[in-house]
């Protein structure tokens, strides 16, 4: 098996612990573009070696052969403006010329179906809840024009330089995101630093599990547009270091997710109990792959004569992902776990566990048998979250084991392959999972795991699988009925009584019991003791203050880990030797993926 493993993934050699060897710096602290006063907009001086690390190949997900289908997809609009023209080029949007300049650096060619939809709404400043599928261009859809209204305000008012010697003690963005977890809000925080190159604006990120000090001297230095987890915006504005007051543009990205029972409470205190405009002034956004019932009629408490738009089926995905589900026992995941691995050609794999000590000891399993593996959940230290996540862009670690906290929202470039080592129960956390890869019109697999023990899901797995023309295996054909139709549009909220469209939620089941939440200001943290990284995990306490947990040390596996520092895949990070440089193994490129 050891000599199988290296000759399809690559060798290892150990190395001595690198930890203290790493930049200290935090995703929050990367670089954005540093506006001078003198600057004119459209004549801004270019920085090249930022540029490169913004608008690099490693960075773009290239459309796919598929990406021609998205036209063909079904878009429903109610509400807003009476006639909406979807776009044909971002030009005809009328967006700033500096942010169609950032969309040519990024190599966009034409609008995805949301965009082509939401973007004229917005631009219009109505208020929108959009529904699109996994992997379709959401952050763009809602970026683009929040980016290109203040880009205008700008030019024509620009901001007042602070006097010199002056201090900034307090934040005061324009457009504030508020997002469920840590590592989506890095990322569109990277996204946000690509199109606001060569601009005025100033991007900046808070997030949970990192000193707090640290981000309240980025927000000192200016923010006009802020990306938030609700726990650590909430304790940012306790402290002082934010407000809301200047807010002309609120984003929910994965809407539904942030409107659950755990979040609600603390979303209503951002929105409806701080200094945040609530008059025709501020433009609310939700935008989503999934919008439950209950979430849809939950959103009019939020927003303000909006407009509806679906593309394709709520809560449906693509049939560019190639979904296969192969029944196997509980006792033989892992043994057939490691023959999938070496059957398909060496790509970004992703593995989804329930709990986060499966994740751990998965992990070891893998890294054992020399996989080039590492995990990722709630308990890592957001230095770890972080880097772990680097490594697995990088291809450094191109095998991550991850929890819930990886199956919303990241968009990370050739995710060949998702599987589902531990089946949910809720079909719209498996078309969360399994749309980390498919991305943009490219292909993709899902492989699933399934026995008796994930009947709860059958019946809406098998509808799903008819509905995107996969196959059906023969354990799950009792499951097929004649009734293969969905729920296809959005509720009508004004005709829909919120407790009724709540139904059993109230008063019984796990999944939505707000007392295991925290809901002071984010320590989401619920079935602790069964290791569970719950969706409602990510926002890690009020504070943040990071409780460093061993830093190199890997607490599930009980002392240091040797390094994989092997050619084509380097050595993944966090708890292990973590290697910076670039790979030169041409033969491991994960373009060459092929389906088997």
């Amino acid at each position: 098996m050891e000599d199988e493993v290296k000759l399809k993934w690559g060798g290892r050699q150990p190395t001595e612990p690198a930890w203290e060897h790493q930049d200290d710096a935090w995703a929050f602290e990367k670089p954005t573009y540093e506006w001078e006063e003198e600057f004119k907009q459209g004549d801004a001086p270019a920085m090249p070696e930022l540029e490169e690390e913004l608008f690099g190949e490693e960075n773009r997900i290239l459309t796919g052969i598929n990406f021609d289908k998205f036209s063909r997809i079904n878009v429903s609009r109610k509400g807003g403006p009476e006639r909406v023209d979807p776009l044909q080029s971002f030009e005809q949007a009328k967006l700033h010329p500096i942010i169609l300049e950032n969309i040519k650096r990024m190599g966009y060619l034409e609008p995805t179906p949301i965009q082509r939809n939401a973007i004229p709404i917005l631009m219009k400043s109505y208020d929108l809840l959009a529904c699109a599928q996994t992997g379709s261009g959401k952050t763009a859809a809602f970026l683009l024009p929040v980016l290109s209204k203040i880009l205008t305000k700008m030019q024509k008012n620009p901001p007042v330089a602070p006097l010199p010697g002056a201090r900034k003690t307090k934040a005061s963005p324009l457009a504030l995101i508020i997002l469920p977890t840590r590592e989506l809000g890095i990322q569109i925080f990277d996204e946000t630093r690509r199109f606001t190159y060569k601009s005025p604006i100033r991007p900046a990120v808070i997030y949970g599990g990192a000193e707090l000090r640290r981000q309240k001297d980025q927000l000192a230095r200016g923010c006009d547009i802020l990306i938030a987890t609700p726990g650590r915006l909430v304790d940012a504005m306790e402290r002082g270091a934010v407000a809301l007051d200047k807010v002309r543009y609120l984003v929910l990205d994965e809407a539904d997710r942030i409107l659950d029972l755990g979040f609600e409470p603390t979303i209503r205190q951002i929105l409806l109990s701080s200094d945040l405009t609530r008059d025709e002034s501020l433009h609310t956004m939700m935008f989503s792959a999934t919008f439950p019932t209950e979430i849809q009629v939950l959103a009019r408490d939020f927003m303000n004569d909006y407009c509806r738009l679906r593309i394709g089926r709520i809560g449906g995905t693509t049939t560019d992902i190639m979904q296969k589900v192969i029944k196997v026992e509980e006792y033989h995941k892992e043994d057939t776990l490691e023959e999938l691995l070496l059957s398909q050609p060496p790509s970004r794999t992703l593995i989804f566990v329930d709990t986060k000590r499966k994740a751990d000891y998965l992990d070891d399993v893998l890294y054992n048998k020399h996989f080039p593996c590492i995990s990722l959940h709630g308990d890592r230290s957001q230095r770890e979250r972080e880097l772990a996540l680097e490594a697995f862009k990088a291809g450094r670690s191109p095998i991550l084991i991850a929890t819930a906290v990886a199956a919303r929202g990241l968009d990370i470039k050739d995710v060949m392959h998702v599987i589902n080592y531990d089946l949910s129960d809720d079909i719209d956390d498996y078309v969360h999972r399994i749309g980390r890869t498919a991305r943009a019109g490219n292909p993709g697999l899902a492989t699933t795991f399934y026995n008796d023990q994930n009947w709860a899901i059958a019946p809406q797995l098998v509808k799903l699988l008819i509905e995107c023309q996969q196959e059906v295996p023969e354990f799950l054909q009792e499951f097929i009925t004649d009734d293969v139709s969905y729920e296809n549009d959005f509720v009508d909220p004004d005709q829909i009584d919120l407790l009724e469209s709540r139904g059993g939620d109230e008063g019984g089941g796990d999944a939505h019991d707000p007392s295991g939440y925290d809901q002071g200001h984010g320590g989401y943290s619920k079935d602790q003791g069964e290791g569970r990284d719950d969706i409602l995990s990510y926002d890690h306490g009020s504070h943040g203050h990071v409780h460093d947990q061993g830093v190199n040390y890997d607490q599930a596996h009980g002392g240091y880990r040797d390094s994989d520092s092997n050619s084509g895949w380097n050595a993944p990070p966090a708890y292990r030797n973590i290697d910076n440089s670039s790979s030169n193994n041409s033969n491991n490129n994960n373009q060459d993926f092929k389906f088997q």
